[in-house]
């Protein structure tokens, strides 16, 4: 969702710079444009940064018979990327 407000905001900000031909006494259209633009690039690179970061699980499951019982055992694990005990 950041990726796509990003890309908008950038947009918007673009229209507003390059586009929009109005002048205005209290605001300066052209400075809103730019500033959106810088923000629209900024959030879509956390975006990416984001996603890049994103968490990936992955679980096993092993199961094997105890030569010494004779029993099945199951053993299951799971691990998540990014976490401190790996």
């Amino acid at each position: 969702m950041s990726i796509g407000s990003g890309i908008a905001l950038f947009v918007i900000g673009a229209i507003l710079a390059f586009a929009v031909n109005v002048e205005v006494d209290w605001v300066d259209l052209d400075l809103i444009g730019y500033i959106l633009m810088g923000a629209g690039a900024v959030i879509f690179v956390l975006g990416l940064v984001l996603l890049a970061r994103r968490r990936q699980t992955e679980t096993v499951s092993r199961t094997a018979v105890d030569p010494a019982s004779g029993q099945r055992v199951t053993r299951n694990s799971s691990t998540t990327s990014g976490d401190p005990t790996l």
